[in-house]
C-alpha cells in the first residue's frame, strides 16, 4: 500500500537534466516497485494505491498486470494528474531525485472507508509505508490497514517500510510522531540510517534496531549502504556485508531488497538467510538503469549469491 508513479529516467549517466537528450519511461514508486519485486518471486501479489485518471495512470496499471500485480485495488481521480520522478545518474553514489507530486499526489487520496478491510487482514504480508503517513486522508487510511492486522499473530506478518522523505512532510519530527504512531501496528520494519533516525532519533544502528525492537517490532533491519545491512530479531543480531556490483543507478536496489524480504519471510527463512538473498536481490538492481523493470527473479538472485559465496 502506498506511492505509485512514472519514472522519467535519462538514457545518459554523468549528465544533468539540463542536458540529457532522451528518456526512458517505467513504473515508478516504493510500494509499486516493491509489489514488482514480490510478483517477480512468484507470489500473488496486489496494490492498494491511486493514480491520476489520464494516460498515465493507465499506463501504471497496465504495466503492473504485465508485472503480476493485482491492480483492483487501484483507483483512478478526477482532477489530479499521475505523478512523474526525474532522476539524475551520476554513479557510484550520487542519484538526485526530483517528485513532480503536484497539487497532491493521487497516492495520497486514499480514504479508510474505500478499503477492502477483509483483504488487507487475509494477506500473509502487508507492506505499508511512511509516505502514506504524510498527508491526510492516506494517513487515516493506512493507519485503519494496519490497525486491521492482527500483529500478535506470528503467521501475519506487517512490514513498515520507513521510507522517508523529506520533500514529503512540514519536518522530521512531525514524520517522527506519525511513524511512532504506526510502530505499534506493525512487526517489521525496514530502512536506512537516514529512516532510522528519523524513528527512533538516531543513526546509529545497533542502537536504532534496539529502539525499534523495544517499541514492539519482531524484526529491524537497518540498511547501512556500503557497510551492508544488519537485522535484529529475538535470536540476535545478523550483520551482512554488501555484495560488489559496478553500480549504474542505486534508486531501486531499497525496493529489490524489499521484495526479497518479502520473498524470504514468505519462505520461512532464517533472517541470516533472508538477509543474504535481500541483499543480493539489491545489488543487483543497483547494477542496472531502471527500477520495475530491472527487479530480478529468484534464479537471479540465486546465480549472484553463488558466485560470491
Amino acid at each position: 500500500m502506498g506511492r505509485i508513479g512514472v519514472d522519467i529516467y535519462p538514457e545518459q549517466t554523468g549528465v544533468g537534466l539540463a542536458d540529457v537528450t532522451s528518456f526512458g519511461k517505467y513504473l515508478g514508486g516504493s510500494a509499486a516497485n516493491v509489489a514488482v519485486a514480490s510478483a517477480r518471486h512468484g507470489h500473488r501479489t496486489a496494490l492498494v494505491t491511486r493514480t491520476g485518471e489520464d494516460p498515465f495512470g493507465a499506463y501504471l496499471r497496465r504495466a503492473l498486470r504485465e508485472f503480476g500485480v493485482d491492480d483492483r485495488f487501484v483507483a483512478g481521480v478526477a482532477g489530479l494528474p499521475t505523478p512523474v520522478t526525474f532522476c539524475e545518474i551520476f554513479p557510484p553514489d550520487d542519484f538526485p531525485i526530483y517528485f513532480y507530486r503536484y497539487p497532491k499526489a493521487p497516492d495520497l487520496e486514499i480514504y479508510p472507508d474505500e478499503l477492502d478491510l477483509d483483504a488487507v487482514r487475509e494477506a500473509t504480508v502487508f507492506w505499508a509505508t511512511v509516505t502514506g503517513l504524510c498527508q491526510e486522508p492516506s494517513r487515516s487510511a493506512t493507519l485503519a490497514a494496519l490497525a486491521a492486522r492482527q500483529v500478535d499473530d506470528p503467521a501475519k506478518i506487517t512490514v513498515l517500510d520507513l521510507d522517508y522523505r523529506p520533500a514529503f512532510w512540514s519536518s522530521r519530527e512531525d514524520a517522527r510522531h506519525w511513524v511512532r504512531t504506526a510502530l505499534a501496528q506493525v512487526n517489521v520494519t525496514v530502512g536506512n540510517l537516514d529512516e532510522c533516525e528519523t524513528a527512533v532519533a538516531t543513526r546509529e544502528p545497533r542502537a536504532a534496531a534496539r529502539a525499534l525492537r523495544d517499541m514492539g517490532v519482531r524484526l529491524a533491519v537497518v540498511k547501512q549502504g556500503p557497510a551492508g545491512v544488519l537485522a535484529v530479531d529475538e535470536d540476535g543480531e545478523v550483520s551482512v556485508p554488501p555484495v560488489p556490483v559496478e553500480v549504474v543507478n542505486g534508486l531501486g536496489a531499497g525496493d529489490a531488497f524489499g521484495g526479497a524480504l518479502c520473498h524470504g519471510l514468505l519462505s520461512g527463512w532464517d533472517t541470516e538467510r533472508t538477509m543474504r538473498f535481500a541483499n543480493a536481490a539489491g545489488a543487483i538492481v543497483a547494477s542496472r538503469l531502471s527500477c520495475s523493470d530491472a527487479m530480478p527473479t529468484t534464479s537471479e538472485v540465486e546465480e549472484l549469491m553463488s558466485s560470491v559465496d
